[in-house]
């Protein structure tokens, strides 16, 4: 990937990313990763908080910060989660307390199409 980033920056002039994935089933694993992306070159780590768990979140986001990358943050499961109205936490409270984790920046959908949801949500209202 990083390769195909790299080409692709030189024929075209423009800055390319990629998001790699460091969520894993052990914090060992996902900092391996990181540290993977992190010799690649490449500035920015993904990372399933709700899948991997907040304190594995924290842990990459001291690595991440201690190694000058980007964390994104994915939100795999979040509907299982954010879209039961009667028992569910909100998106909002997710999305504040993955920040207060260490999150870096959030994939919060779109207000029409696949990863539709709340207009106020997806604006921060």
């Amino acid at each position: 990937v990083a390769e195909a980033i790299y080409k692709s920056q030189a024929e075209t002039g423009e800055i390319k990313g990629h998001y790699l994935n460091a969520t894993a089933g052990t914090v060992e694993e996902m900092l391996k990763r990181a540290e993977c992306a992190r010799d690649f070159g490449m500035p920015i780590v993904m990372h399933d908080y709700l899948t991997g768990g907040f304190t594995a979140n924290t842990t990459l986001a001291h690595y991440c910060r201690d190694n000058g990358l980007l964390l994104h943050i994915h939100r795999a499961m979040h509907a299982v989660i954010d879209r039961q109205r009667n028992h569910g936490i909100h998106f909002r409270v997710l999305a504040k307390t993955l920040r207060m984790s260490g999150g870096d920046h959030l994939h919060s959908g779109t207000v029409v199409g696949k990863l539709e949801g709340e207009r106020e949500v997806t604006l921060g209202f």
